[in-house]
């Protein structure tokens, strides 16, 4: 029998016959319930049947989607990992960071369902300061956005991933990302108001290339 904090090896399955997109869309929907009451009730006393209800599932189907609660707040944050490594995967040679995180943020469609993934993100984002499994899950995601940008920087820099001095700067970089958007999400929630806050998008890319003494940030040759 399973309880809210038990975790198996049959975590994720997909159930036979449902296509990866609507099982991925199902499984990020169900994310989304889960941050909203773990936020409001907190992680401890929110159940696997509060979860499931507020989606409208069986707390059966809800464990063949998750190995346990704690993982349901994945899929908010992956997504918001493909987002970002998305971005930095399409960063032209010739523009600097900040001018194409600041077009891409223009030019980003906006959306309810869109806003609300991103309201998810931040809520898990706070959260994760607290709940050390959220915790994990959160720096999970940002290991992977450094590996990967290892391979974007390396690209960037024409020097092999494996670098000691392209690892330095994926780390510095990606670190810049997780604590700023840690006090802007913190910020936000506390109800400080945005304009207050300034553009957090133009507030990473100098920070990055402060950090990484411009090696990451500038143009560099086509």
């Amino acid at each position: 029998m399973r309880s809210d904090g038990d975790s198996d090896t049959t975590n994720d399955r997909r159930p036979r016959g449902m296509s990866e997109q609507r099982h991925q869309r199902i499984r990020l929907e169900i994310s989304r319930e889960a941050a909203r009451l773990f936020w409001e009730q907190g992680v401890a006393a929110t159940s696997g049947e509060q979860i499931a209800n507020a989606v409208g599932i069986s707390v059966r189907t809800l464990w063949r989607y998750f190995r346990n609660k704690e993982s349901c707040a994945e899929p908010v944050l992956a997504q918001d990992v493909e987002e970002c490594l998305a971005v930095l995967r399409c960063w032209p040679r010739e523009v600097s960071l900040e001018d194409h995180l600041v077009e891409w943020a223009t030019n980003r469609p906006k959306n309810p369902d869109q806003q609300s993934y991103d309201d998810a993100v931040i809520k898990m984002t706070v959260l994760a300061e607290k709940e050390p499994d959220l915790r994990a899950a959160w720096l999970m995601t940002h290991d992977r956005i450094e590996r990967e940008m290892a391979e974007i920087i390396a690209d960037r820099l024409r020097r092999p991933a494996d670098d000691i001095e392209v690892r330095l700067h994926a780390a510095t970089a990606t670190a810049v990302l997780r604590v700023i958007s840690e006090d802007v999400s913190a910020a936000l929630m506390a109800g400080v108001d945005r304009a207050s806050i300034g553009n957090p998008i133009k507030h990473m890319a100098h920070a990055v290339r402060v950090a990484t003494g411009g090696a990451v940030g500038d143009p560099v040759e086509p």
